[in-house]
């Protein structure tokens, strides 16, 4: 057993727990922060995914899905109308499925590619479930 697991007595850490360990780092540091964008995924202790954002001090909210980084503004309205189903009349929210959401994570992060130009040229997305962590990557812009 090595890294966090070791420290905490070989056991396997949850989401949640992580997500407080963050929170109590961030604000040890509250006035000296890290100015980094933190989020925490996984899956909770019923196995349905969990997603924690934080602001620079450790104060952190669990979420179905959040956008963070350099064009988290041009990727969140995105997220908030495709899978939110924010701002939409007349619509049924359908389930989303794997592909749909793999799919729609790769489209969104292309066209944040295309004005933001701190977000790099590939996008790297991992699917978390019971099976473990399957890692995809994408290229998004060849120029």
């Amino acid at each position: 057993s090595s890294g966090i697991n070791a420290e905490y007595g070989g056991k396997d850490m949850s989401c949640s727990a992580i997500a407080q360990m963050l929170s109590s780092t961030l604000y040890y540091r509250r006035f000296f922060p890290y100015y980094t964008y933190n989020m925490v995924a996984g899956l909770d202790n019923e196995g349905k995914g969990c997603v924690f954002s934080y602001d620079p001090v450790g104060s952190y909210e669990r979420e179905s899905y959040r956008a963070s980084g350099s064009a988290s503004a041009i990727i969140q309205p995105l997220l908030d109308n495709q899978i939110g189903y924010k701002n939409q009349s007349n619509v049924d929210p359908a389930p989303l499925t794997r592909d749909r959401a793999r799919t729609m994570v790769r489209d969104i992060f292309a066209a944040a590619s295309e004005r933001d130009i701190y977000t790099g040229d590939e996008v790297e997305i991992s699917v978390i479930d019971a099976n473990g962590i399957e890692t995809i990557r994408f290229p998004l812009r060849s120029d």
